[in-house]
């Protein structure tokens, strides 16, 4: 088949699926952003996108959809010139819905199986929206402005023939009139690559070793900020290290947004809920370490007694998983998409968002009685492989489902 691949920051979540569907025989091809220069085996195209200034005003809840169908044109304007310079018809579309760029695919291609990768749907209630207090309650407004934010994702699925996302939490998100569509498979993770090593260490940027076995507690994200609950962390380290003076902290993560809204004031989220502790923490044993390559971010598992994850209702990130892969006894908020992989007191343990109590006590147990949480880890790497593992789970699923779509001999 022929298979177009459609992501601003490709290879994105066709890290291994793009490459694989290559192995097999099939003719891949890239569109992506121009401004991507992220390196693949994969023949590229870029489209050139210049984002219009939007007034706020003037486009009010339409604001988004503006900013997202203007990229979908200019993803259809390449695809037009691909059709028309090069005759260039692809079998299958597979493209990431996030950012309007499969929104007028079809127009180009109708012969053209399209599918959507359907991480999320916005919604008013019952997801990140308002889930957090502290940040204000949800007004009339914010309802509408998150609903609003669906249009778009609305629109893509509809004019698709199939979507697909990676877990059923996130699945759920879109309207049961949609959810049909929907395939659930995950991205995947290389339990091969990622698992236990006794034998792994981390040097800190001030020289001192960390290693597998020491007490290390770790937190890690793309960037530290409230969706991910690094404001709950921060507030739950103070007794955690009081009542653990040789445990270590380490800490990954940018200091940017990825989700959500920036603080009001001129500091980052990482400023702001550090300054509110400060006082009350030994910095010597808090490592900042901002984002770290992944061979690094690996040692940082393999290292860890007890690793925290927390998130708003919302995207399930790929380091949980990879830290269950890695044999971690996850400490997770009980929230849908973290529970759908981790059963409390089985696989790992769960707390309440908002708890900070109880965060530092899950934390400092933790820290105290590794030998007591070793069979969660080896349950926790026991899915990992049952149910996540790249190789032998989700990457033959993802390749059948796509060549599921080839077009009929």
């Amino acid at each position: 088949m022929k298979i177009l691949f459609v992501h601003q920051n490709f290879p994105g979540q066709f890290l291994h699926l793009a490459p694989e569907l290559m192995r097999r025989g099939h003719d891949c091809l890239a569109l992506t952003d121009q401004g991507n220069m992220r390196s693949t085996a994969v023949p590229t195209v870029r489209y050139k996108h210049d984002p219009q200034t939007i007034d706020p005003a003037a486009t009010r809840l339409g604001r988004n959809f503006t900013l997202n169908s203007d990229r979908g044109v200019s993803c259809a304007r390449a695809a037009l010139q691909l059709r028309q310079q090069k005759g260039y018809v692809p079998d299958v579309i597979f493209g990431h819905s996030g950012w309007g760029e499969t929104l007028f695919l079809k127009e180009i291609w109708p012969e053209a199986k399209l599918i959507v990768y359907a991480e999320f749907y916005y919604k008013g209630r019952g997801a990140d929206v308002g889930f957090d207090l502290e940040f204000g309650k949800a007004s009339f407004d914010q309802v509408m402005i998150a609903q609003g934010r669906a249009a778009h994702l609305c629109q893509s699925l509809v004019h698709a023939d199939a979507g697909l996302s990676p877990t059923q939490w996130q699945a759920s998100t879109f309207p049961a009139s949609l959810r049909p569509m929907i395939e659930v498979i995950f991205d995947g993770a290389d339990t091969d690559l990622v698992r236990p090593d006794p034998s792994a260490s981390l040097t800190l940027p001030d020289g001192q070793i960390l290693r597998a076995g020491d007490e290390v507690l770790t937190f890690v994200n793309r960037n530290l900020e409230p969706y991910r609950g690094y404001h709950t962390f921060m507030r739950a380290l103070p007794d955690v290290l009081a009542a653990r003076p040789k445990a270590q902290v380490v800490i990954v993560g940018g200091d940017e947004v990825s989700y959500g809204a920036a603080p009001k004031d001129a500091k980052g989220w990482k400023e702001t809920f550090l300054s509110e502790v400060r006082d009350r923490l030994d910095l010597s044993r808090v490592h900042f370490m901002g984002k770290v390559p992944y061979p690094t971010f690996l040692s940082i598992l393999q290292i860890s007694r007890a690793h925290a994850y927390l998130t708003y209702p919302f995207v399930l990130s790929w380091s949980m998983i990879e830290a269950m892969s890695a044999g971690c006894h996850v400490v997770g908020s009980h929230v849908p998409p973290v529970a759908e992989a981790i059963e409390d007191g089985v696989s790992g343990t769960l707390v309440d968002f908002f708890d900070v109590p109880g965060w530092s006590r899950a934390l400092t147990t933790a820290l105290a009685e590794p030998a007591r949480f070793d069979p969660l880890r080896r349950a926790a790497r026991e899915i990992a492989v049952r149910r996540y593992d790249l190789r032998a789970i989700c990457l033959p699923k993802m390749v059948a489902y796509v060549e599921g779509f080839a077009p009929n001999p």
